[in-house]
């Protein structure tokens, strides 16, 4: 009886000891807020660092040659810390930016000179902003403290390139979006955008071409009034006199 006893409270014992290990790789996994952050944060400096390097290489401006030495060392630093505590919290990471951060980098990749620079600041305006508002977003709506913390972190760091590209558009001339929502960055910038942008294709659907073609003017003589009825007023009026 009192082996069977022992037997049932070592059980006991272990049960009790199983439950907290238990609770706590329940408690390790994090929310998809936090996961979906780090995936996004690890996209944005891989694409930091390929778009700082091409800035070296390719950048006319001297400010943006130093700036995008900075960006590389800055998003290099902070993807170690992403790398980190994702490994902790067994988050798998994506190997490559986004279909659209490499259409970016493709495209500076074709760029040089004066046209590389201002391309490349209006790239990454759009880009912080997207990060700046993805980093709050997390801050406020974060449940992993490692990873809210990593945002925290992070913050000032994207904050301080935003401000030194806003700095740097002003002296190229280059229009800066709007921070307020997350969509104006890519329509934001006529001059933004003008070589992969909108502004190539809103002249050719513009309604400058296509009004005058389809316009009232070829359509309003063809079935106006004006020579139907002079017809049948002219030959009607003389019958109904002769008679």
């Amino acid at each position: 009886m009192l082996g069977l006893k022992r037997l049932g409270l070592l059980a006991a014992l272990v049960v009790v000891g199983l439950a907290p290990a238990a609770a706590a790789q329940a408690a390790a996994q994090p929310s998809t807020q936090d996961t979906q952050y780090l995936q996004a944060l690890h996209q944005v400096n891989l694409t930091e660092m390929e778009t700082g390097k091409l800035a070296q290489d390719k950048g006319q401006n001297q400010q943006v040659k130093d700036l995008g030495a900075q960006f590389v060392t800055d998003h290099t630093q902070l993807d170690q810390t992403v790398q980190s505590t994702a490994q902790q919290l067994n988050v798998q990471l994506p190997d490559a930016p986004t279909a659209d951060q490499q259409e970016v980098i493709d495209r500076l990749k074709n760029l040089s000179g004066a046209e590389f620079d201002k391309a490349w600041v209006t790239a990454e305006l759009a880009g912080h902003v997207q990060a700046i508002q993805a980093t709050q977003t997390e801050i406020s709506q974060g449940s992993e403290q490692s990873v809210v913390q990593l945002a925290q972190n992070a913050l000032p760091v994207l904050q301080a390139h935003y401000d030194a590209l806003v700095a740097l558009a002003q002296t190229l001339g280059v229009p800066v979006p709007q921070t307020s929502a997350s969509g104006t960055p890519s329509p934001g910038g006529s001059a933004t955008t003008p070589a992969p942008g909108g502004t190539t294709e809103a002249p050719t659907p513009g309604g400058t071409t296509e009004a005058p073609t389809p316009g009232g003017t070829t359509e309003a003589p063809t079935p106006g009034g004006t020579t139907e009825s002079p017809a049948p007023e002219n030959t009607e009026a003389p019958a109904p006199s002769v008679s």
